[in-house]
């Protein structure tokens, strides 16, 4: 089912997301939820937080559905390591429309639960580490915009809020609160 998507400046994007627990029904409900949703915007990647959810969960596929293998799906991710240095645009589901340069690590090792609840270990480079670090900042209530010069987020703040005041920011489909 495709949830909402929040948006900035939603507070539930500003909060720590709290590690899952026990994987169970719920959870598998929410990653294909999330998942859907993620397919439905054309994105990259998906936080439970976005989707109003509080929990360390995130998805990813740098292919955008392309091809349905490259689907990544993780329950209380965490970086391990982390190198290189690359810079480049980001946009962010919950934040429609804006996009900006942000640098990032080129490689970053992680370490989450996989849905079956096994550890699972991986590298990632390039577009894939990006995708990593920006939903896993979610994760911890950072958005993309807390990672460019403040200059610059003043100007995409107030890009959003003339698009609030004219109607043309968020989301209109019908969803699942």
């Amino acid at each position: 089912m495709i949830r909402r998507i929040h948006t900035f400046p939603d507070d539930v994007l500003r909060k720590k997301a709290l590690p899952v627990e026990h994987i169970d029904a719920e959870i598998f409900e929410l990653l294909n939820d999330m998942t859907e949703t993620m397919y439905n915007q054309k994105g990259v990647g998906l936080a439970a937080p976005q989707v109003g959810v509080g929990l360390r969960v995130i998805v990813i596929d740098t292919s955008v559905g392309e091809n349905p293998e490259e689907l990544i799906q993780l329950i209380n991710p965490e970086i391990t390591a982390a190198e290189g240095e690359q810079t480049g645009e980001e946009g962010c589901l919950s934040i429609p429309g804006e996009y900006e340069a942000v640098r990032r690590y080129s490689k970053v090792s992680v370490r989450a639960l996989n849905p079956a609840g096994e550890v699972i270990e991986f590298d990632a480079e390039g577009f894939l580490a990006r995708a990593v670090q920006h939903e896993i900042d979610h994760l911890e209530g950072t958005l993309f915009i807390d990672r460019i010069p403040p200059y610059k987020r003043d100007i995409v703040k107030k890009h959003i809020k003339r698009r609030m005041a004219d109607g043309d920011y968020g989301y209109t489909a019908d969803v699942k609160s």
